[in-house]
């Protein structure tokens, strides 16, 4: 990178967690400069067009968008983009789907100001940084099989139940009392789900769970 410092984007739903994540970084010795800040993912593909950033910083949870889908739409509209998530999930199959979207570094909230220091530096010096508790193999792994992988290993287990159901021919308030959920948090996970498969209707749902075995012709 000719710059001599990173302009990034910081998108995450709750402000004071951007306002601390901002001062942090701006007292950290690093090459990375806050220039936008965002609470919503669709909002943050607005900044993505308008500002010159070469860093997303996100969180995985938003009220629209959530983060994977975030980072394969932004680094659609911008190929040389770095991205950074920033969760308090650690489970791998929010690493792996995050990873395979195409994010470059993932730190745990709960991590300490060096982690997230070496991992803006990694994203500086155009390598990868995972939390401790991933192992560092994950990442060429992930992108290497990126063309071959089962595409249900880009959704969470809960959502991987609430396609199986919908494509079972059963309503959202089915599936909500099936799963013992709220129809919000049932339609949430739905529009999640169609986000990260990129697919938009039921038949294409139904489709899917049947190649993939989750259901039976």
């Amino acid at each position: 990178m000719n710059k001599s410092q990173q302009r990034a984007l910081l998108v995450d739903d709750h402000k004071l967690v951007r306002h601390a994540l901002r001062r942090m970084i701006e007292v950290m010795d690093t090459p990375t400069e806050i220039v936008g800040e965002s609470s919503s993912g669709i909002e943050a593909l607005r900044l993505i067009d308008e500002l010159d950033i070469d860093l997303l910083i996100t969180d995985l949870s938003m009220p629209d968008i959530d983060g994977v889908a975030l980072i394969r739409k932004a680094m659609r509209r911008k190929p040389d983009l770095k991205c950074i998530v920033l969760s308090m999930h650690t489970s791998r199959e929010y690493v792996l789907a995050a990873l395979q979207a195409g994010a470059c570094g993932y730190v745990h909230k709960n991590a300490s100001a060096e982690e997230l220091r070496n991992a803006l530096e990694s994203a500086y010096q155009g390598t990868s940084y995972l939390h401790p508790s991933v192992a560092s193999s994950v990442v060429d792994l992930v992108r290497e099989a990126a063309d071959i992988m089962d595409p249900l290993s880009l959704v969470t287990e809960r959502q991987r139940d609430v396609l199986k159901l919908v494509a079972e021919g059963k309503s959202t308030r089915d599936i909500a009392e099936l799963l013992s959920l709220s129809v919000k948090t049932v339609e949430t996970h739905r529009k999640q789900l169609m986000e990260r498969l990129e697919i938009f209707d039921v038949p294409g749902l139904v489709k899917l769970a049947i190649r993939s075995g989750l259901v039976d012709l």
